[in-house]
């Protein structure tokens, strides 16, 4: 018996890195997948309809069920088709995982709007529509009055909950969907539904494209490996995590860290408005020993990798 014996998943960017680790895993835990993959290079130029081909014949040839999908879920049509296809095919969906992006590098001042539009398209409105589409298709079938357990993993980063000096798109966007997972949990509570996010950290085209070659020692084990990943997505997938919602972990090699957002830290207050010269006498309150300019951690990533200052420039998946 496996975990995800009967379900139905449908999983983007799932012919590469991160994705083909989920796609192949879900299928050796029962799982039936439509693998979508648009086939592009890192930047989003392009297309091949090999690398969805290839881990849906990869799943298949080990006995299990796929088929591949190569539309552009950042638009409508491709999104919708793609939950389509999972209901065509197998009568039903379980389950979505987010995982298409691509990568455009570049300081604030230096950045084409082209490029922080691209990584807008398919981080968060590829996340919008397929989230969109399979949500339509739950709340449908709740109101009519069938069980529902659907689930939704989509991919944030540490480029966007942490943040890095060079990512301001990706960044942004990474941020974005960490949001959007915790407003979409609650409003598909009702309807059986969790929505929850990881942020990897793992070897891809896109960090190998911003730090280089990741490579390990041989014989040692590869926290950084792709696969690494798959296995807290396979589980909240899963009937057991059901209580779990509007959750964002980091995931790399063999650690698993739960990441909670905005919360006050300190305050000051008064009966009334305050005035610019009052504020400027108080504000220091407000950070007692912290410090006034933000400076994030390292990442797991960049210690596993040993890399360093984030604010100095360059990315991470």
């Amino acid at each position: 018996m496996g975990l995800l014996d009967g379900k139905v998943a449908v999983i983007t960017g799932g012919g590469r890195g991160i994705g083909r680790g989920e796609a192949l895993l879900f299928a050796k835990e029962g799982a039936s997948v439509v693998v979508n993959d648009l086939g592009g290079d890192w930047d989003g130029t392009g297309g091949d309809h090999r690398a969805a081909s290839e881990v849906a014949g990869e799943i298949v040839q080990a006995g299990g069920n796929a088929v591949a999908h190569f539309d552009d879920i950042s638009e409508p049509q491709g999104a919708e088709s793609l939950v389509q296809l999972a209901i065509d095919t197998w009568g039903h969906l379980d389950a979505v995982v987010n995982n298409a992006g691509i990568l455009r590098d570049r300081m604030v001042f230096n950045m084409p709007v082209e490029d922080w539009d691209a990584l807008m398209k398919v981080h968060l409105r590829g996340h919008f529509l397929v989230t969109r589409a399979a949500c339509a298709h739950w709340r449908e079938r709740s109101k009519a009055g069938d069980p529902v357990a659907g689930r939704i993993i989509n991919t944030s980063s540490t480029s966007g909950i942490l943040g890095n000096a060079g990512q301001s798109n990706y960044g942004a966007a990474k941020a974005g969907i960490a949001a959007f997972t915790q407003i979409v949990a609650m409003e598909m509570a009702r309807y059986g539904v969790t929505v929850n996010a990881i942020a990897p950290g793992a070897r891809t085209r896109l960090t190998e494209k911003t730090f280089g070659d990741l490579a390990v020692p041989q014989g040692e084990f590869d926290a950084l490996a792709p696969e690494n990943v798959a296995p807290l997505v396979a589980y909240l997938a899963g009937d057991g995590a059901a209580h779990i919602t509007g959750q964002v972990f980091y995931v790399q090699g063999g650690l698993v860290q739960l990441y909670q957002g905005w919360t006050p830290v300190a305050e000051i207050q008064k009966d009334g408005r305050w005035n610019a010269a009052e504020l400027a006498g108080r504000m220091a309150e407000l950070f007692g020993e912290r410090p006034t300019a933000y400076s994030p951690q390292r990442s797991p990533l960049r210690r596993a990798a040993g890399i360093g200052d984030p604010g100095a420039g360059g990315g991470g998946r």
